[in-house]
Formats: C-alpha cells, sequence, structure tokens
C-alpha cells in the first residue's frame, strides 16, 4: 500500500512564512549585521512546494516535460533576477569604489550563471580573496542554490519513479520517501563534518544544503499524516514562528551554519506546515495567512532581491559602516516600492505568457531580459580590463626608492597600482598553482624562480602570503646576485613548530613538519621568512623552535612582519585621499624590536627592520613615492614589493654571505 498522495493546493500561510522570511533577512543585514536564518527557510518551503507540484504531475500525466519545466521556472524567477542585476551593474559603475569592480564583474557573471553560491565558496577559502569587501550581489548565492535545486529535482523524481516500477516494484510515493530520507541522512552527515572542518565553505556548499530541501520534500509526502488537535496545532504552530524569528539572536548563524544548528530555522517551518494543516481559530495560520502578509509574500522574491544592494549602496555613497533608522526605514521602503513595481510592470506580465502555447514568444522575452545585462556587463569587464594594464615609469613611480635612495623630488602623480587592478596584483608565482597550498590544502609545493641556471646562491621563501610578498623584491635581485628563488608558500600558515596564536590549522602544522625535512635535506644558502605577527614585539618561540633545527644546516633571513593597517588602504585612498587614510605609528606598529625583546635567538639567524619604508616621521601612509603600499590592510603590493629590492639587497648583504 503506498502512502497517500499530498494535495497539491494553494497554502496561504506559506506566503506569510515568507513575508516573516524576508523581513528577517532585511532587518538582521539592516540592524543588526549578522544572518537571521531567513533563507533556510525559504528553502524548506521551495522543498515542500516543488515536490508536491512535480510529484502531481509525474502521477498525473506519467512524464515531466523538463523543457516546459526549466522554461516556466525561468518565467518565474528570470525577470525580477535580471533586472536587479541589471539595476546593480549601473549603480555599481557610479557609487562603488573602482577597488570593487573586478569583484562585482565577476559576481555579476556568476549570479547571472546561478553558481554565486560556488563562487562565494572559492572567495570564502581563498586567503588571498578573503580581504574583498561586501559586493552588492553576494546575496544572490541563496537564489542561485535554490535554482541549483530547481533544475536538478525533477531526476530526484524520475528517479524515484523509475527505482520503484522498475527495480524494486515498490509504491511510487514510498520509494520517493525512501529516496528523500537517504539524500537528507548523506546531506546533514556532509553538512555536519564540512561545518566544523570548513564552515566558510560549507555555508555556500549546495551539498551542505541538499538536505533542508529534502526535509521540505519528506514533509510534503507525510502531511497527510500528521493531523494533531487543533490545541496542539495552535501551540505548535506559535512555537513554530517563535523559533523562526529568534534563529538569528538564539544562534551565530553566520559561523555555525549550516550543520545542525540549521536544524532550529527549518524545525520551526515545519512546525508552522504541519500546524497549518489543521486550522484553529487561534491558530498561527490566522496571521501568517491574512491579506497583508499575503500580500507582501507575492512581492518577498522582490524584496529580497532588491534590499541588499540597497543596503550596500547606501554604505557606499554615505561613507559609513552602520545603518540608523531612518536610513534603514527608508531602505525597506524602498525595496518594498521597487520590488511592488517591478512584480507589476515585469514579472506579472511575464508570467502570464503561456509555457504550452507560447514558448518562442517566452523565450524571447525571458532573452531580452538576459542580453542587455550581460552585453552591458561584458563591455565593463573588458574596460576594466583595459584600464588594469598600466606601465609604469620608475622615475614617475619610484616607490620606497624614494626613501633608499633618498630621492628628494619626483613628480606628484596619482598612485599606482590603480584601484581598478591591485586587488589582483599578485606576486606572479601565485599564477601557478603548483607554486604554493591553499589553506587546506595538504599538499606540499616548491617551484623555483628567478636564475635557475647554475644560480651563485639559493634563498628559499618560506611561509605564507607575508612571505610571499616579498617575492617580487627577490625576484628583481635574481639576476643582478645570481639567486634562485626557491619558494615553500602555504597561504595563512607561517614556519612555525606550533600554533602559537590559535590563527594555524592542522595542515599548515603537518606542512612545517614535511618542509622542514625538506629543507634539511636541501638546503639553501638562505632562508628567508618573517620575524614576528605584525606588530608583535617579540619572536614568538615556534619560530626559534624551527630556526634552531636549521641550525649549521642554513641561514636565517628573518625580516621584520610590516604594519597591518586600519581599513581597506587601496579603497581609502580612492575615496578620502592620501592624508586621511595614514595612520599613526603607534597604532600599527610596536615601539619595540622584536628580536631585542627575546632570548634564545640561535646564531644562524640575521634580523632586518624595514619598517622605515612602512612608516616615517610617526606615521604610516598607505602611499610612498607615488606607489600603493598595500594591496588591502596587511599584503604589501607587488608593485612596492619591487621598489623595496634595493633596501632587501643591502640587508642580505650584511648578512656577508654575498
Amino acid at each position: 500500500m503506498d502512502l497517500r498522495s499530498p494535495e497539491k493546493k494553494f497554502r496561504p500561510e506559506l506566503e506569510g512564512v515568507r513575508t516573516v522570511a524576508a523581513f528577517l533577512v532585511a532587518i538582521y543585514h539592516i540592524w543588526i549585521g549578522s544572518v537571521s536564518g531567513g533563507v533556510d527557510v525559504f528553502f524548506i518551503v521551495s522543498g515542500y512546494l516543488i515536490t508536491t507540484s512535480l510529484l502531481a504531475k509525474m502521477e498525473r500525466v506519467g512524464r515531466i516535460n523538463l523543457f516546459e519545466y526549466w522554461l516556466g521556472l525561468a518565467r518565474r524567477l528570470f525577470p525580477l533576477a535580471f533586472t536587479v542585476l541589471l539595476f546593480t551593474v549601473v549603480g555599481s559603475i557610479f557609487i562603488m569604489p573602482q577597488v570593487q569592480w573586478k569583484q562585482i564583474i565577476a559576481e555579476v557573471f556568476s549570479s547571472a550563471f546561478y553558481v554565486q553560491n560556488w563562487y562565494l565558496a572559492s572567495s570564502a577559502v581563498d586567503y588571498l580573496a578573503q580581504n574583498n569587501q561586501a559586493s552588492p550581489l553576494q546575496h544572490f548565492w541563496a537564489l542561485s542554490l535554490q535554482g541549483q535545486f530547481y533544475l536538478t529535482w525533477p531526476f530526484v523524481i524520475f528517479f524515484s519513479f523509475l527505482l520503484a516500477k522498475k527495480v524494486l516494484k515498490t509504491p511510487v510515493r514510498k520509494t520517493l520517501l525512501g529516496v528523500l530520507i537517504g539524500l537528507f541522512t548523506i546531506s546533514i552527515s556532509y553538512s555536519v563534518y564540512k561545518t566544523a572542518v570548513n564552515q566558510p565553505w560549507a555555508y555556500f556548499d549546495t551539498l551542505a544544503r541538499v538536505w533542508e530541501f529534502s526535509l521540505g520534500g519528506v514533509l510534503a509526502l507525510l502531511i497527510p499524516y500528521l493531523t494533531f488537535r487543533k490545541s496542539v496545532s495552535v501551540v505548535i504552530g506559535w512555537i513554530g514562528l517563535a523559533v523562526i524569528c529568534f534563529t538569528g539572536i538564539l544562534l551565530p548563524v553566520s559561523t555555525v551554519f549550516p550543520g545542525y544548528a540549521a536544524l532550529l530555522p527549518t524545525t520551526g517551518v515545519s512546525l508552522i506546515i504541519i500546524a497549518t494543516e489543521n486550522s484553529a481559530r487561534f491558530g498561527v495560520d490566522r496571521l501568517l495567512g491574512s491579506k497583508p502578509f499575503l500580500f507582501f509574500g507575492g512581492i518577498s522574491y522582490g524584496f529580497y532581491l532588491w534590499h541588499w544592494p540597497l543596503l550596500i549602496f547606501y554604505y557606499s555613497y554615505f561613507g559609513v559602516e552602520t545603518v540608523a533608522v531612518s536610513g534603514g526605514l527608508a531602505i525597506i521602503a524602498s525595496a518594498f516600492v521597487l520590488s511592488f513595481l517591478s512584480v507589476k510592470i515585469l514579472e506579472t506580465p511575464v508570467r502570464k505568457i503561456s509555457v504550452k502555447q507560447s514558448k518562442k514568444r517566452l523565450a524571447s522575452v525571458l532573452l531580452g531580459l538576459i542580453l542587455p545585462l550581460l552585453c552591458v556587463n561584458t563591455v565593463w569587464a573588458l574596460y576594466v580590463k583595459d584600464q588594469g594594464q598600466q606601465q609604469y615609469n620608475l622615475k614617475e613611480y619610484p616607490g620606497a626608492r624614494a626613501i633608499s635612495e633618498g630621492l628628494e623630488s619626483y613628480p606628484d602623480k596619482d598612485p599606482v597600482p590603480s584601484a581598478l587592478s591591485v586587488k589582483e596584483d599578485l606576486p606572479s608565482f601565485y599564477e601557478d598553482p603548483e607554486c604554493f597550498s591553499n589553506m587546506g590544502d595538504a599538499k606540499v609545493t616548491v617551484c623555483s624562480r628567478g636564475e635557475t641556471d647554475q644560480p651563485e646562491y639559493t634563498i628559499a621563501l618560506v611561509g605564507g602570503s607575508h612571505s610571499g610578498h616579498w617575492f617580487p623584491a627577490l625576484e628583481e635581485l635574481s639576476r643582478k646576485m645570481n639567486i634562485q628563488i626557491d619558494i615553500y608558500n602555504k597561504d595563512a600558515c607561517r614556519f612555525s613548530e606550533d600554533d602559537f596564536d590559535g590563527l594555524l590549522n592542522e595542515s599548515c602544522m603537518d606542512w612545517n613538519k614535511k618542509i622542514l625535512e625538506m629543507l634539511k635535506s636541501n638546503p639553501p644558502d638562505i632562508l628567508f621568512t618573517t620575524a614576528n605577527v605584525a606588530d608583535g614585539d617579540t619572536v614568538p618561540q615556534g619560530y626559534l623552535h624551527q630556526w634552531k633545527k636549521l641550525d649549521g644546516i642554513t641561514h636565517i633571513f628573518a625580516v621584520r612582519d610590516n604594519p597591518a593597517m586600519e581599513g581597506d588602504p587601496p579603497q581609502c585612498v580612492e575615496e578620502r585621499g592620501i592624508e586621511d587614510c595614514s595612520v599613526p605609528r603607534d597604532q600599527v606598529l610596536s615601539g619595540a624590536v622584536p628580536w631585542e625583546n627575546t632570548d634564545g635567538i640561535p646564531g644562524n639567524v640575521t634580523f632586518a627592520d624595514l619598517s622605515e619604508y612602512f612608516c616615517q616621521d610617526g606615521t604610516c601612509p598607505p602611499v610612498v613615492g607615488n606607489v600603493l603600499v598595500y594591496r588591502d590592510y596587511h599584503h604589501i603590493s607587488t608593485l612596492y614589493s619591487r621598489t623595496l629590492a634595493g633596501a632587501v639587497e643591502e640587508e642580505l648583504r650584511k648578512t656577508g654571505l654575498f
């Protein structure tokens, strides 16, 4: 005997749930500055509705016309999505700082093709991209994930029917229930694991979210059997609403989701769906199914789309980091008006076009929405690429040479690299994935650059990005001093025996052990690394322990770490100018020289303090010699590193090894 078929019907309380979720998302984004768990509510509702719809169609006609299904989805999703994307592109050109343009362009394309969640997942674990500012399109990650679900869910239904009829010879709905429970179990297990080991990636990972859609499907199949007394339904319905509303307060959603913690809001919406099957006079459906909630539920998709770019534009235009009550209300009101108008003017007319009878017309209308966005964004991308290809006259842009060579005068020029290219202006070895390891990558790599054909000296550049950003300086010296540079680099990792400040992961510690053995078996003439961390006033003991293991094997050249600035220097310079973005030295750099406060330094170490090239006269400027010193708040720009070659050479020669 098969399960009873879930009834396909309009459920007004689900529109109300969408209303609550949309408002929660906006309120938390605007005033609380955190994540509410509202998107998890959307995922459950989507899983419930689409499973009910596809199952009904499959049982009624025996098949699902995929082209018509996907065209119908596009008819529902594309008009507002591509309108908001186009608006965001135009708004970004006029409002957002140029330093963010490349990031926004990439996110427009990833959003248009519904892969924004994967783009953000990659950025979340890419140490070199983690300093990206919030873009006006980050909220499209949830829409991308839903789009992937809508695209693939018919195949889950197909597979279940095939399994039931051709293989197991079991009732269809029972088989589908088993498949959904299986997907739920696999996905939530993966989600809990991935959240524990790499939460930033898991947050955007489709596979770590499938269980939420599956749970909605399971609920759709079991809902005919989930009946309770009206008094019980009243209680669990209001409890469900309270759980949804307070999830963001009870849990740090942005740092613990989507593992088992996401069961909280998903349970809340499940309780509401179950409760409203047994409608009662004082049930939660009386509120959620009321006309105001129904009206707003009808435009909640548009409201979600509009609120985030308006918020980010507000931040950028007014140069603020928080939103006042009046400003937040203005954002909500604007998002409400724009969503209402865009639904009325765009979405409703397009949705009236028949999928079955007017396929060509509908496809043409949708292409008319898609192509302008792709064309405008492509032209913008080409412009940014062209503007970012700059050639520099070293006499006009001396950078650190203005200090090392004592240059008293040079032309006053706008700083370079430009805001359009500084974020991507990375040391050249990052172009080769075999030259470095990512944060969570277990692989150990080494590659050689510079003068690799019969070099006179070998320098091993060892550590993370704060060692790596000295590579351009060494590369400048390689031909002059006949140096081969062996690169031992791992993102967010330091050459240390222990995790002294709780910032180094397990793969970093494993990397350190393997790298040490490689250095012992193939010792360089000099090992180039960092001597401390940011404004630290001592040399970490973990560093000393590693260096001691190489005493008598190689010489350590340890350079004092550069200051970590406040905010984002390139963006600050673009928006406010050099003087307003300079920082007092004592705020970002310790007055004590680290190695002068440290005992037990082995005899194979030479230290170099190049702080004078980052801070002068008690101030640390973001620009020196017309060159941006930083590409973000704590990494040296590639161009400035090149101009430090003379200063690095002087310090290297003090070792007496050259």
